[in-house]
């Protein structure tokens, strides 16, 4: 690492220009921060090594699993900033890799000859081991590049993973494969087509992982069903919940029934108001404000509490008024903010929150109205025999999914321009925060059917995936590419990033990402991908319309079929 560099991480798409941030994220990270982040997957890389060995006897621990996914999750992007967090999950990590290798060693496991296995470290030990853990760590780009692909997917399967555990809901694939993945990722002798199979491996993952949070969150909550969501406020003073967990949804709505105090999603958590079990609770009032990066503002009108249950956390400015009404849950951590533990049983206590929400203004209005979602795959696959009529007259002549994550650059105005620039005889499909740019505006709706269908999160990017199986039975066709759905995907970070690969597994073909590529890219790693799944970026708008609605797509064989040998990897 060059001396003058204290950090890289190319992790977002906030990244100087696609070389790396160095000195401090831009999100806000320190460097001390970032090593820290650097030590604690190394060392969990260490524990997938040993807790892999152990599954092929029959005897993988789950406190490994836990563990695992709990610090990938961590140092996903915007969760925790917190640097005495991290070293507890640092020391835990080291501590489950003894465990482990007493373990190996009791059940007749030869311990694997990984660095990442004989390490032992403290967290004061981050700073000299940085040559070591850092991203640079691996002097090859490419195989750098294919490998951080393989380890962000990891990361976004992971917190997939930690919300369905959160309900009760886990399997065994699912961790298997993120931790081989994390092992493949160690080996310095993995090649380039390896690395390749293996991002492909993974995405595989991500496709049961997406599952499995669906099956958890359907499975206790129901399936989200067609809702118009209030934008304006009430008169009571609020609590505001933003993230992904719906049971830390329940657990908050279940203690502040009766309060006086509402509750009001914001970002992420939006899909929250869809799930039929939410509206017995009168008090859970609309969403408030737009995504995630919008927070530095929004919460200043809002005047309650806000909650973080997952990722996207923002450092506030220094002047805020509102730090010390920010609590966190779980994987989230900020300095200067309330942490939640939960209890033995996974349960939180909301009393300081709502009691601290009491003595508060109600929100400021910024806006009124409503938005319409809940179009997950159970809800569009009622209305298939309606959508497929629409089809077969000409109403409806294309589907464009419009998943992924929305960011603070400029350039995402883009996706607002695409979408108004849209025919009138197409539908947006759409999962994760990127609705957050054109779920407002004025795109009506042909005979019924909105033209912008909200199935929820980024993890219900499955339902879109769903939909479109559904509709490949309806039509009889041999491919989800010879569908009527194009697809134009933004990527912030990792959870972009594994429903990326998710489809890439899938076959599917003609992906747009945007609005730049992953830093992690090189230009051969792109290369790759476009040959193999035609794999774009995005232009104009004028010829990206032209482009994947008019198909004049060039390139790549549309086999549209999953890729199964990657399995063996």
């Amino acid at each position: 690492m060059d001396a003058n560099e204290k950090m890289f991480c190319y992790q977002c798409q906030e990244t100087a220009k696609g070389t790396g941030c160095t000195q401090r994220g831009v999100c806000g990270k320190l460097p001390e921060t970032s090593a820290r982040m650097d030590l604690l997957l190394y060392a969990t890389r260490g524990v997938a090594i040993l807790n892999d060995a152990l599954r092929g006897t029959g005897k993988p621990q789950r406190d490994a699993d836990h563990l695992i996914i709990n610090a990938l999750f961590t140092t996903i992007t915007n969760a925790n900033f917190d640097n005495e967090m991290l070293d507890g999950y640092i020391c835990r990590a080291f501590q489950v890799k003894r465990e482990l290798k007493a373990k190996c060693t009791e059940s007749g496991v030869g311990i694997p000859d990984f660095p990442e296995v004989a390490l032992e470290a403290v967290p004061e030990d981050y700073e000299r081991l940085e040559p070591v853990t850092s991203v640079l760590a691996e002097p090859d780009p490419d195989k750098r590049g294919l490998k951080q692909l393989a380890i962000y997917g990891a990361k976004g399967a992971s917190a997939y993973a930690r919300h369905a555990a959160n309900l009760n809901y886990e399997e065994d694939d699912v961790y298997a494969c993120i931790e081989h993945t994390l092992k493949e990722a160690s080996r310095a002798d993995i090649t380039v087509d390896e690395l390749v199979k293996l991002v492909l491996y993974m995405g595989g993952g991500g496709v049961k992982a997406m599952a499995l949070l669906d099956s958890a969150n359907t499975g206790t909550y129901g399936n989200p069903e067609i809702t118009k969501v209030d934008i304006g406020v009430r008169k009571n003073p609020g609590i505001l919940i933003s993230g992904h967990d719906l049971h830390d949804l329940h657990e908050l709505l279940e203690q502040t029934a009766g309060t006086g105090v509402d509750v009001y999603t914001h970002s992420e958590m939006l899909p929250g108001q869809y799930y039929p079990f939410f509206k017995k609770y009168p008090h859970f009032a609309g969403n408030y404000g737009n995504a995630w990066w919008k927070q530095v503002d929004e919460f200043e009108t809002f005047n309650g509490c806000f909650v973080f249950t997952s990722n996207c956390i923002v450092p506030p400015r220094k002047n805020c008024t509102y730090l010390d009404r920010v609590y966190t849950l779980g994987v989230v951590g900020l300095p200067g903010t309330h942490h939640i533990e939960a209890d033995a049983t996974g349960h939180h206590d909301f009393s300081e929150v709502i009691e601290k929400a009491k003595s508060c203004p109600p929100p400021t209005e910024i806006e009124h109205g409503e938005i319409t979602g809940g179009f997950a795959h159970h809800q569009v696959i009622e209305l298939a025999p309606k959508i497929i009529d629409l089809i077969d007259r000409g109403k409806i002549r294309k589907f464009v999914v419009m998943a992924g994550c929305d960011g603070r650059f400029p350039s995402r105005s883009y996706y607002t321009d695409f979408a108004k620039a849209l025919p009138e005889e197409c539908v947006i499909l759409t999962a994760g925060c990127a609705k957050y740019r054109y779920n407002k505006l004025p795109l009506g709706d042909i005979e019924g059917v909105p033209r912008v269908l909200d199935a929820g999160q980024c993890n219900d990017s499955y339902s879109l995936v769903r939909i479109a199986m559904a509709l490949k039975e309806a039509f009889k066709v041999d491919s989800v590419n010879d569908l009527p759905i194009a697809y134009n995907i933004a990527w912030y970070e990792q959870k972009a990033v594994i429903v990326l690969l998710a489809l890439l597994y899938l076959g599917v073909q003609d992906i747009h990402t945007g609005p730049t590529l992953p830093a992690f890219f090189t230009p051969d790693i792109l290369k790759v991908l476009q040959e193999k799944f035609n794999i774009g970026t995005i232009s104009t708008v004028e010829d990206d319309i032209a482009a994947l609605i008019d198909n004049r797509l060039r390139g790549g064989e549309r086999s549209g079929q999953p890729h199964e040998e990657c399995l063996s990897v």
